[in-house]
């Protein structure tokens, strides 16, 4: 027999930008009655999150701090015939201690996972299994939406986890190695060296078609760190995904074909980095937005959410054209030049490009001196993103 479970706020998808607002709710509002649905067994999925210090607003970093596994003080880059050190701090998350803080945070019966969900409206959830949730309000955390009107280019990845046999050397994260064969795009690995013999390593493409390889990217990984000289005595997790990287396209219709009137947050609700597809900083600000406002309403939750992901929208167009003149402008086995003359610019400038918040001079340093793409190419570009989507603006 089918049951009807009341609550304040119902969160659908207990991904990162759900954990977070779960975690966010019990800590401003303890007395609202929160429910997280979630289709696995586990808050977080199988994933590692990893931000700059600048990315997260000083005054935000009460959500994030207990979440933190793995910190270092600096990060270095790497393309041919440059290296470079960062002194910015850098941050990991393991999915596990998302799952193990929600857990803790939330009592046993305000946490539904393993339910499938068969419809979502603004106060409403019906699970497949019949029985409904009915909230004050509900937001949709699910994951990226339909993204047919969107123009776009695909970041893609394959990591593992790594216990070496011996010490891998590494002091620093190694963010970008683009100094690997360029293959299927702007290619580099990513190296977090979580203890002195525990490394997770991750084959890493900016390419224009979604599909992926795992099995290649894992005897690349192989190859990488054959070559490096770290011997490894076994895989302790592997991870996979595939994200949009927007060029252009219709703001408002991706909204809307994620479900009318319902409120969403994360990916879902667009709210992620139009060149990096980076989440965590939307997903923290988001999260903060929704305990700190006292709204439960959903048609209020839906018109405040909208207006958050709109605004970011608009203010991210700069991004979204940095995007397009980086799959247009440039042939992908050149890419890497983009990114490598980016990292020779101020370290400043490259914090805020990070966190989303580049000034005017920032953005006016980016596009001066000499173009590491065929400037015609980057015109032609610039002008087919600029028709893309009236609401991109």
């Amino acid at each position: 027999m089918s049951a009807t479970i009341h609550c304040d706020i119902a969160i659908v998808g207990g991904g990162l930008a759900g954990g977070l607002i779960a975690l966010a709710l019990r800590r401003k509002r303890p007395a609202c009655n929160v429910l997280l649905i979630e289709g696995s067994q586990r808050v977080g999925g199988n994933h590692l999150w990893s931000f700059f210090a600048s990315d997260v607003a000083a005054e935000h970093r009460w959500l994030v701090a207990p979440l933190v596994c793995h910190g270092w003080t600096r990060y270095a880059v790497a393309f041919p015939g440059q290296h470079r050190t960062l002194k910015t701090s850098y941050y990991s998350i393991e999915s596990s201690r998302l799952d193990q803080l929600v857990r803790a945070a939330l009592p046993p019966e305000a946490l539904l996972l393993g339910r499938q969900v068969e419809a979502v409206t603004s106060t409403h959830v019906t699970l497949a299994d019949g029985d409904q949730v009915i909230a004050k309000g509900v937001i949709d955390c699910r994951g990226t939406g339909a993204l047919d009107g969107f123009a776009l280019g695909w970041q893609k990845f394959h990591g593992r986890e790594l216990e070496l046999e011996i010490d891998h050397g590494l002091d620093a994260p190694l963010v970008m190695d683009a100094t690997v064969e360029q293959i299927d795009g702007f290619r580099f690995v990513y190296c977090l060296p979580f203890t002195p013999s525990r490394m997770f390593v991750e084959d890493t493409y900016y390419s224009d078609g979604p599909a992926l390889d795992t099995k290649a990217l894992g005897a690349r990984i192989d190859a990488y760190v054959a070559a490096r000289g770290w011997k490894v005595r076994r895989v302790l997790r592997e991870e996979s995904g595939v994200l949009p990287v927007v060029i252009g396209g219709d703001f408002d219709a991706y909204w809307q074909a994620g479900g009318p009137g319902v409120a969403k947050a994360g990916m879902r609700a667009g709210l992620f980095h139009s060149l990096t597809s980076y989440s965590l900083p939307d997903a923290v600000r988001t999260a903060v937005l929704i305990a700190e406002s006292g709204v439960t309403d959903g048609d209020a939750l839906h018109a405040m959410l909208y207006r958050h992901a709109r605004t970011g929208w608009r203010k991210r167009r700069f991004y979204r054209m940095l995007t397009a003149m980086f799959f247009k402008a440039a042939e992908p086995e050149k890419r890497y030049r983009v990114i490598a003359r980016f990292y020779r610019l101020n370290e400043g400038l490259v914090r805020r490009f990070y966190a989303g918040q580049s000034t005017l001079r920032d953005r006016a340093r980016i596009l001066t001196g000499k173009p590491p793409v065929p400037v015609g190419r980057a015109i032609k570009a610039i002008w087919g993103q600029a028709t893309l989507g009236k609401t991109q603006r």
